[in-house]
């Protein structure tokens, strides 16, 4: 692998930048984060509820993918608006419209207008996290960021936790508008403590163009491609008009915006950051990381629940595990870097336990609750060793001025992993129910095969129906997981070619200008 372009000199100093209070910026932005991250555990579990009431069994799909999409796509563009106008505005705008979004989704009366609504709100949250990560990096040395992840693996694991669970309860006791409602409080809290600790945060003090057509061809091209990834999970043929056209489209605009991108002044992505081996390497990693937690996310409540005849709080209680292992893992990845100075022996411990674990859950029957829990804590350990590793050292690898579209960049491959994955895994699930020669023999009207399954499971109906769809869907359950733990095998290989270096001391740029 040729060699790391060389970095620009780190002009930074071993403090943070005089009159800004870490904690104080901290707080604010663990706040930011667990908007992001509460948002991404808590909608899967009440999927049906809301489908019910809505009466969009047929779309439901997209109150998740809508959500993944939009957020997806706009993580880079935040990355780079805000290494141009400041972490505070630009995470100020996030929040708002994060905030605007979620009263529209509780106030949603049919599917697409909650479609819609989740749209925006994912147009807002894909700068909560990304942006929150970059500021860490404007206010703490890299040597030390490990020990102020254990802050951030905190906040994941409350949201990780508790985002399952409550949604699961307040669609139970309440409404599954509630889990909309409640962003409302937070964003709110959030607002304020960001704004007030951010303001004495420096700009960059350098000129910028904002590449606008780059993004808007970014944008396009790629909602084309994931919105073709999205359709096949949601059962559409690969070869209809609709979904190929889809796809051609993406494609031709992603072709535009490499061009547009390789003759722009300031390009909203900069294509050298990817020939830097270290964030190439650590951007595949998180990607194939969150290909397999979304997707097991989504997929793990699903089989405790059409497998397991569990209910929707109760498969989101069994989720627990994993989504608490995560961040504990993520918490350990951090302390040892702070010990150590290295990142590599924590993303190759990860990046090999982890395809055990998932063919350990692959046979793990859906009723054998401690084992299954076991399981389940061992992956999530082994994925969150490698999501704050991967984070530093792609920010190690840069220089201060590039650090928000960098980091972005790992937000990004995250999000894009976790959409790919469900489509992707979701897609080869439906093939493999429809050909399992129970799941389509008694669908209604607008109802896909895994509503039909999971109706024909909890709908109290014929036994002997009921466990051939059980067995079916255990089989077609057990091939997708040993399936996503051969992809998961790629991530050894790469992470074995990674360069270390010693993290620098710091991160941190001399004042330029107060926002």
């Amino acid at each position: 692998m040729s060699a790391a372009p060389k970095l620009a000199p780190d002009t930074s100093s071993n403090h943070a930048p005089a009159n800004v209070p870490v904690m104080q910026v901290i707080f604010g932005l663990m706040l930011a984060i667990l908007l992001g991250a509460l948002e991404q555990s808590i909608v899967a579990v009440v999927l049906p509820d809301i489908a019910l009431q809505l009466n969009g069994f047929e779309d439901m799909a997209w109150v998740i993918s809508a959500y993944l999409v939009a957020s997806t796509v706009v993580t880079p563009i935040y990355g780079k608006l805000s290494d141009v106008l400041g972490r505070r505005a630009v995470l100020t705008f996030a929040i708002v419209l994060f905030l605007l979004a979620s009263v529209a989704c509780a106030m949603a009366t049919t599917m697409p207008m909650l479609i819609a609504a989740r749209i925006l709100q994912g147009l807002g949250g894909g700068g909560l996290i990304s942006v929150s990560q970059a500021t860490i990096g404007d206010v703490v040395p890299l040597r030390e960021r490990g020990r102020y992840q254990g802050y951030v693996s905190g906040v994941w694991a409350v949201a990780s936790m508790a985002g399952p669970v409550l949604g699961g309860y307040l669609a139970h006791f309440l409404s599954w508008r509630w889990i909309f409602w409640i962003n409302i409080p937070l964003a709110l809290l959030a607002l304020v403590v960001v704004r007030r600790a951010l303001r004495h945060l420096p700009v960059s003090g350098r000129k910028h163009r904002i590449d606008y057509l780059g993004a808007l061809l970014f944008g396009g091209g790629l909602s084309g491609v994931l919105v073709f990834l999205t359709r096949l999970g949601q059962g559409h043929a690969p070869l209809e008009p609709q979904t190929i056209g889809l796809l051609a489209a993406g494609l031709v605009g992603m072709a535009l915006f490499v061009w547009q991108e390789r003759r722009a002044v300031d390009p909203v992505i900069p294509l050298n950051l990817l020939a830097v081996p270290t964030v190439a390497i650590c951007c595949l990693t998180l990607f194939l990381c969150f290909f397999q937690l979304i997707a097991m996310s989504v997929l793990l409540p699903l089989r405790f629940q059409v497998v397991g005849g569990a209910h929707a709080d109760t498969a989101a209680l069994r989720l627990v595990p994993l989504t608490l292992a995560i961040p504990f893992g993520a918490y350990i990845s951090g302390r040892l870097m702070t010990w150590s100075g290295r990142y590599k022996p924590m993303q190759m411990a990860g990046s090999l336990v982890a395809p055990v674990a998932i063919v350990a859950l692959a046979f793990t029957p859906p009723d054998a609750v401690l084992l299954a829990a076991l399981v389940m804590i061992v992956l999530g350990l082994s994925i969150g060793l490698q999501l704050p590793a991967g984070l530093v050292a792609t920010q190690n690898s840069v220089p201060h001025h590039q650090m928000g579209i960098a980091t972005a960049l790992t937000a990004f491959a995250r999000l894009l992993g976790g959409a790919v994955g469900v489509a992707v895994l979701t897609t080869v699930l439906i093939a493999l129910l429809r050909h399992s020669g129970v799941a389509v023999s008694d669908l209604k009207g607008g109802e896909d095969v895994l509503m039909s399954m999971f109706r024909r499971v909890m709908g109290g109906g014929d036994q002997a129906d009921a466990a051939a769809v059980r067995v079916a869907a255990e089989r077609a359950f057990r091939l997708l997981f040993l399936m996503s733990a051969g992809v998961s095998l790629i991530a050894p290989f790469f992470v074995a070619r990674l360069r270390e270096t010693t993290l620098r001391g710091s991160a941190v740029p001399a004042p330029a200008a107060a926002d």
